[in-house]
């Protein structure tokens, strides 16, 4: 019986073979202008490909081989391509409409049912935050006079202008990743535009992914030019720009632990309100017991979740609207003096040094806003801009208006300010909804880390953990229940050991601030290096956001001994955790690339490769997307034998969201036709889905190998025919060809001017136009380039029906006796242990034992 290790996440090559579950596949079929690379192929190649000018077999000639230096410099003409609807094809060309986001094109029914679900799934943490806000700010610093609500209400008013609205609907939704948010999002969004990922193993041919969407700076704008080239020359920018994304990663996840803590509890809390007789330690059983109920629904998803609760949460916002201007009718209207920002200004020099504690308080609301983009991935752009700016935001306002009218004639009810300000007829209906919304909003921050996580976990930053997909029709809701469970505990831990509110509230300002800090610098970096961004606008933003955001910072730190050190712990040791996983695998990576096979190797071991060829297809899954692993070696001595066709797998994730199924495989022959040797790298994106089945993963892969196959020689009959056309052709020109779903050969080397006659013709027609004067003497070499072609498919059906084994390479990594102890601390104790506890591929593969094969091999670094 054979186990099986998943590779590292950053080229992870052997891992999960489920196939993915991103729709039916279908494109329009429109034409499109395209830049054309001469010598340039969407094939696989590294420094020591082999060389088949010895054997008379020049495989550049087959377009084969894609030298990744030459790739920098290639001589580009522009053409005209014709339908790339073929779901195998190996040309990397964009697909219209490829990656649309079905939200965008729902009727109107459809949009508001979006909404609804919105209001459930995205806003119910920033709509819980007037259960505390005032409380918090006022223990801080005690009411004295009605001028003191007023200027609170003044920061809490232009906090939630600067931070939610300012900010996150008008600045940081846009620099989504196609749909997708959150603080992986945009680290993948800056290094799909500079080669700042530490793990080594992009392709040039990447970048030809239509997800890709480069944007080349321009000339006129060298700003774009000098920031790309310092990132990507400088390995200290590329740590410190990991280690930034780690940090905010980490406080994402603290944040996912106390948000259900002050939520809930603050709801609860409203009993002390209510019934006299109810004590703190009863408010902590009864929020105990809600918070296990939260964590348990979880896994039904955000769809059903926040269809259920969204009209729960639509009038908990009508209830705040109504009871404010029932307060502000009661009580005081006069709190609108509030909006003129000198009351901000008159507040700190009242109160000076009580002041500035008191907007540790104050940030709290603006909680829930990074849940508005993390989220993003569940919905659209503008569905969570006008549902925040029409709905959310006026609602917001009044509540806290409401709130300050109360308190400026009810100086001593400011601990428990929004119950004490509920009207008395309606307390128990309000108390029922607000623990309902507490509960809502407990789930804000949790989707968010899930979306989060799973971005880490693609991109080579996290332990691989399993991830279930709540949503057939909307690919980006999940549900992690390992981590659900660890969120869970945690959160029970934070609420025993801090049963004070005010000190949970410090922890929460602590966690989001951390999120929002991180989130400016990389929106800021996105500006100015993706969208050019008029350097005046870049710094206001900066100064602005951050400025504002560091003064929170400065609040909530001052009183971080109070107990809410303990989420500063939490995050510092997701931090490490993420830190040693990403340090080990890019280390695993670099030293299977320095181990790989020479080609030398195999052409002195010959077409048998040195032992017996038997009937079948091994599958061979490792984590290079260039070059022979070394663990193919370590096969070849280990086995008896080896199949009669091997392929090299590596299921490597890309920084998009998604990647069409016409772009997803990469072939290449790594040897002659003898040999039957190829690569397959299979290009996923960090929110394609994989399907558990080995079955159709097979037929797939096997499909398009053989349209591989039929490309490879219907491109080399064209080429054939190109030199007896012309003797003034350089060797070098080399034709790019598609395969349309009719069997049509386009060559994309075609001039522009005879695009659209040339690509109408069927290949027959355009081979007989281009042989001018070839005789009857070519009809041979085409019949036996025919026969070869068949000869070649008949082998790999005959091979495929002897079945199909995995062939898993479990590569570990130690630490050589000379090296540091604290690298042999992180490498041969923490990273082994992350590696052993972390989801093996073999849980992913619904695969017969008996088609599992595997051979371990440890590098020493």
């Amino acid at each position: 019986m054979f186990s099986v290790e998943e590779g590292s996440s950053g080229g992870d090559a052997g891992s999960e073979m489920d196939d993915e579950i991103t729709g039916d596949g279908s494109t329009t079929s429109l034409s499109r202008w395209v830049f054309d690379e001469k010598n340039d192929y969407d094939a696989i190649d590294d420094d020591d490909d082999y060389d088949e000018d010895d054997d008379g077999y020049d495989e550049r000639q087959h377009g084969d081989v894609d030298s990744d230096e030459e790739d920098d410099n290639v001589e580009q003409r522009l053409i005209r391509t014709s339908p790339a609807v073929d779901s195998f094809d190996v040309d990397a060309l964009e697909i219209p409409g490829a990656q649309k986001n079905d939200i965008e094109d729902s009727s109107i029914g459809r949009k508001l049912i979006i909404a609804l679900q919105t209001l459930g799934v995205v806003f119910g943490d920033i709509g819980t935050s007037p259960l505390y806000t005032f409380s918090v700010m006022f223990n801080r610093s005690p009411i004295n006079d009605k001028e003191d609500v007023i200027g609170a209400l003044s920061l809490v008013i232009y906090t939630l202008i600067l931070l939610p609205l300012v900010k996150y609907v008008f600045f940081v939704l846009w620099a989504n990743d196609d749909g997708e948010g959150g603080t992986f999002a945009l680290y993948s969004l800056i290094c799909r535009n500079a080669n700042v990922s530490l793990i080594p193993n992009q392709l040039p041919s990447d970048a030809r992914i239509s997800g890709f969407g480069l944007k080349v700076p321009s000339p006129e704008l060298e700003r774009s030019l000098i920031i790309k080239e310092k990132l990507e020359a400088s390995m200290v920018l590329k740590k410190l720009l990991l280690i930034l994304v780690l940090a905010g990663t980490a406080m994402v996840i603290a944040d996912a632990v106390v948000t259900p803590a002050m939520s809930v509890m603050s709801a609860i809390g409203g009993l002390k309100v209510g019934v006299g007789a109810i004590e703190q330690d009863q408010v902590l059983v009864i929020s105990v017991s809600f918070l296990v109920i939260l964590f348990s629904v979880q896994k039904y998803g955000a769809s059903k979740l926040g269809l259920a609760l969204g009209p729960a949460l639509l009038l908990w916002f009508f209830c705040l609207a109504g009871i404010g201007i029932y307060n502000l009718a009661k009580y005081d209207s006069s709190v609108f003096r509030a909006f003129n920002p000198a009351h901000i200004y008159f507040f700190f020099k009242r109160n000076s040094v009580n002041a500035w504690y008191a907007l540790g308080g104050c940030v709290l609301c603006a909680t829930g806003s990074e849940a508005m983009f993390a989220d993003l991935s569940y919905f659209s752009v503008h569905s969570i801009q006008l549902t925040f700016t029409l709905l959310v935001l006026p609602c917001l306002l009044l509540g806290y208006l409401g709130q300050a009218a109360y308190l400026s004639e009810n100086f001593s009810h400011a601990e428990n300010a929004f119950f004490s300000s509920v009207p008395s007829f309606i307390f128990w209906p309000v108390f029922l909804i607000s623990n309902i919304a507490a509960l809502i909003a407990s789930r804000a921050m949790t989707t968010a880390t899930f979306t989060c996580i799973k971005q880490s976990i693609a991109l080579g930053c996290f332990p691989r953990l399993k991830i279930i997909h709540t949503s057939k029709k909307f690919i980006g809701q999940i549900y992690i229940p390992v981590l659900n469970w660890f969120l869970l505990v945690v959160c029970l831990i934070v609420i025993c050991s801090i049963s004070n509110i005010f000190m949970i509230g410090n922890a929460y300002g602590i966690a989001e601030l951390g999120i929002m800090m991180t989130t400016t610098i990389l929106v800021t970096l996105i500006m100015l290096l993706i969208w050019q961004t008029n350097i005046i606008v870049v710094c206001l933003f900066a100064i602005v956001a951050l400025g504002v955001e560091l003064m929170f910072f400065s609040s909530v730190l001052s009183s971080v001994a109070d107990g809410s050190w303990i989420i500063l712990v939490f995050a510092a040791i997701m931090f490490f955790i993420m830190y040693v996983w990403n340090y080990g695998s890019k280390l695993k990576y670099e030293t299977e690339v320095q181990k790989k096979l020479p080609m030398n190797l195999l052409r002195e071991l010959g077409s048998n490769l040195g032992t017996i060829r038997a009937p079948g297809i091994g599958l061979l899954y490792n984590e290079l997307a260039k070059g022979v692993p070394a663990i193919f070696g370590h096969f070849l001595t280990t086995l008896p034998a080896i199949h009669s066709m091997v392929i090299f797998v590596c299921i490597k994730y890309v920084p998009v969201p998604s990647v069409p199924q016409s772009e997803r495989f990469l072939f290449r022959r790594v040897c002659p036709r003898s040999y039957h040797l190829f690569r397959c790298v299979a290009r996923y994106g960090y929110k394609d889905v994989r399907k558990e089945n080995h079955q159709a993963f097979e037929q797939i892969l096997i499909e398009s190998l053989e349209k591989f196959i039929r490309k490879e020689a219907q491109e080399r009959s064209l080429e054939s025919d190109g030199d007896h056309n012309t003797d003034s052709e350089d060797d070098t020109t080399l034709s790019r060809v598609l395969i349309a779903p009719n069997g049509s050969v386009y060559s994309l080397g075609v001039p522009l001017l005879a695009e659209h006659m040339e690509f109408n013709k069927r290949p027959s027609e355009r081979r007989s136009s281009m042989d001018f004067g070839a005789g009857p003497s070519n009809e041979t070499p085409a019949l036996d380039a025919e026969q070869s072609l068949e000869k070649e498919l008949s082998f790999i059906h005959k091979a495929k029906e002897s079945g199909v084994v995995y062939l898993l390479g479990h590569g570990d990594i130690r630490a050589t006796k000379d090296s540091w102890f604290l690298k042999k601390l992180v490498i041969n104790y923490m990273y082994a242990f992350l590696r052993k506890n972390s989801r093996r591929g073999i849980t992913n593969l619904s695969v017969p034992h008996s088609h599992l094969m595997q051979v371990g091999m440890t590098y020493m670094v």
